[in-house]
Formats: C-alpha cells, structure tokens, sequence
C-alpha cells in the first residue's frame, strides 16, 4: 500500500530540483535578476504535461508582449501613473489581437509593470530583455523537467 505522502513529495522534489535549476541557468547567462527564473518555474510547474503547456504558452506570450510595450513607452515616457494606465490598456489590446486569454495578459501586466515602474540604471531595452530571458528560462526548465520526469499522480495541492 502506498503512501499518501508520496505523490507530494515527489511533487515538491520534482518542483524544488526545477526551480534551482531555473536559477543557476539563468546565473550562468549572468542575468541581474536570475531568481525571475526560478519564480516562472514555480509558476507554471503543474502535475500534467498539459496543464504546464497550457500557462507555459500564457506565460510566454504576455511576458513577451508586457516587456515589448514596457520598452517602447519607457523609451519615450517617464514612469508615471497615466502612462503606466494607457501601458496596461494596451497591453490588454494587444493580447485580444493575438488572440491570447487573461491568463496571459495578467501575466504580460506583471512584466510591463516590473519593466516600466521599478527604477533601474539599465536602458529599457535591456531591462526588457532580461526579464524576458529570465522567464523564458524558466519555462524552459519546467516544459524539460515535466518531460523527463512527469507526475504519475495527482498531488491533493494540484486538485485545488
């Protein structure tokens, strides 16, 4: 008979080896923000491959849109709070016209708000950059590990 432990704990050793491996790759590319990487991981760790495919895309895609339109206005704006306002609409534009769900544009917010609002020293292209590989590393991470060693069970957290 087994456990009722077991499938949680090979979860969270699944989730854990993941999310540190999310992070050394993105300190081997020296990103300034590596931890992105291990969050994203956390993020879209799910039990089944399709499950982590389906908030991967998500993830993707707004990541990539929020950090796109966070460099374009931080390039010709000052952060403030009308233009971060007309940032979001947007960004929530362009997510309809690629035909992506909330998901994805509460996820490309996130980025746009980290990319335009916190102050850096960095052009916004770059900081746009980083943040992009930072989390697309992390995606990476996840798809690959959920490839080579998926769930055979469901975990009661992923139930929720």
């Amino acid at each position: 008979m087994a456990s009722p432990w077991r499938p949680i704990f090979v979860h969270a050793v699944r989730t854990a080896i993941a999310a540190v491996i999310s992070l050394l790759v993105a300190r081997l590319f020296r990103l300034p923000e590596a931890y992105w990487a291990a969050i994203s991981t956390l993020v879209i760790t799910q039990s089944s491959l399709g499950a982590t495919l389906k908030i991967s895309w998500d993830r993707f895609i707004g990541t990539a849109l929020g950090a796109l339109v966070a460099a374009i206005i931080a390039s010709y704006f000052a952060p403030s709070v009308l233009v971060y306002a007309v940032s979001i609409f947007i960004l929530g534009l362009l997510c309809a016209a690629a035909r992506s769900n909330r998901s994805a544009y509460r996820l490309g917010g996130v980025a746009l708000t980290i990319v335009f609002l916190i102050p850096r020293t960095a052009p916004p292209w770059i900081v746009a950059f980083h943040r992009f590989a930072e989390v697309s590393i992390g995606i990476a991470v996840a798809l690959l590990l959920t490839l080579a060693w998926p769930d055979t069970e469901e975990t009661p957290a992923a139930k929720k």
